[in-house]
């Protein structure tokens, strides 16, 4: 058995940012994980996770567009793949999050959420989610 948990994320779009906080504290709720840190990972190598504003969403299309801006599709890239562009942005934000876990409940400040970044859908995506009692 293994012992982390897999949510499964179908994106739709080329780049996409998903607000994936209430998914998450399912999980925790199902798991019973009460105190300590949970890892959030994403396996690919063009996607990302990041905490940021949840309250405006405002926020998240600004950063996916300035992203876009300084890193456009098309560029003097060496990949041929047609996808260096979301390798980049995949680096700049990063593949992990970790988050305190306080009574069953992840600790972000009111406004804060937990997103998966696509940067080259739409495709299949996992975030695993791995907890370290404390």
């Amino acid at each position: 058995m293994a012992n982390y948990e897999i949510i499964n994320i179908k994106t739709t779009q080329r780049c996409q940012i998903n607000y994936m906080t209430d998914e998450i504290t399912r999980v925790i709720k199902k798991q019973g994980w009460k105190d300590g840190i949970l890892l959030v990972f994403t396996p690919h190598t063009t996607a990302a996770v990041a905490i940021n504003e949840s309250e405006d969403p405002h926020v998240q299309r600004d950063t996916s567009s300035l992203l876009s801006e300084l890193i456009p599709i098309r560029g003097d890239y060496g990949h041929a793949e047609g996808n260096s562009d979301a390798h980049i942005k995949s680096t700049i934000i990063g593949c992990s999050e970790q988050v305190i876990v306080d009574n069953g409940q992840m600790v972000l400040a009111s406004w804060q959420g937990v997103y998966f970044c696509e940067f080259d859908g739409p495709r299949a995506r996992k975030l695993y989610l791995k907890f370290i009692a404390g």
